[in-house]
Formats: C-alpha cells, structure tokens, sequence
C-alpha cells in the first residue's frame, strides 16, 4: 500500500457487519460438525461431499468438479475421500471417457448413508440457519452468500 494511501478503515456499521459474519463462519462449522458427527459419525464436509454426489446424474463427478461443487481445494478433497471409499461410501476410478481424469461415484452403501443422515442435518440446518431468519432475511442471506463467493472466486460463480 503506497504510504499516502490512507488505510480504508471500517466504520462502527461496517465492523458490526463484519465481526456478525466472522462469528457465524467460526461458530456454524462447529456446530453442524457437532451434529453430523453426533448423530451420523461424519464430519460437515463429508457429508458436503457425499450429497453433492447424490445430487448429480449418475451419482458420478470428475474429482476436479466435485472438487468445485464443494468449495474444496483438490488435495483436500482427495483426502476426505479416501477416507469415504475406506468406509465403502465413495468408489474412486479413472473417468471412462478419459482416463487422464478420476471419477468419484457414491457408492450404494453412500446413497444409503446420505438418505439417512440428510433429515436431521436439514433440521439442523433450519434451526440453526432458516428458521431465525425471515423470507427477506433469508432471500438477502443468499445474495450475500452468492456475492462473497463470486468476489473469493470470480471464475466458479456459485451455482448453489
């Protein structure tokens, strides 16, 4: 930052605004954790990732898109999802199309897992989330969440 150029403080309204998201991006991972693996042993992010598979044709994504799908770095991602084909919930293999690429399908077992735990993770989600929210509330919450994400990822706009 050229030393001329004074700093672009954040004012009282901006800072309240600020620390309200901070708060809820360090406390809402936490607590769907918590519930997932209270009541289904997974984490929130494998969870993510095994309902994004259960929501695509074929249950089947190229590991880069589900990468991109569930907001996750690759090298991340592969981690977690060795960790799901251990437990038989995810079956990795090169993409038939073009072996370059790996698939990652949701196994039957995974399907079953997902179907499962979707209902209390969605109650979780509406007491925690929807429900304190009014329709204004909720319908701001989305564009907000859609413009962060486009201003952190211009080239993967969020389609969710």
């Amino acid at each position: 930052m050229d030393k001329a150029q004074e700093p672009r403080w954040l004012n009282e309204e901006e800072r309240g605004a600020w620390n309200a998201l901070a708060s809820m991006m360090i406390l809402l991972p936490g607590a769907l954790d918590t519930q997932l693996k209270r009541d289904a042993d997974i984490s929130h992010f494998e969870y993510r990732v095994m309902s994004t598979l259960s929501e695509v044709p074929g249950r089947s994504l190229r590991m880069s898109d589900l990468a991109t799908l569930a907001d996750s770095a690759l090298p991340r991602l592969s981690q977690v999802v060795a960790k799901l084909e251990k437990r038989g919930w995810i079956q990795r293999e090169p993409d038939p199309t073009d072996g370059r690429y790996t698939t990652a399908t949701l196994t039957e077992a995974g399907w079953e897992k997902v179907v499962d735990t979707a209902p209390g993770h969605a109650e979780e989600v509406r007491r925690l989330v929807i429900d304190p929210l009014t329709k204004t509330q909720l319908r701001a919450l989305t564009e907000i969440g859609k413009r962060v994400v486009h201003e952190i990822n211009p080239a993967n706009p969020p389609t969710h």
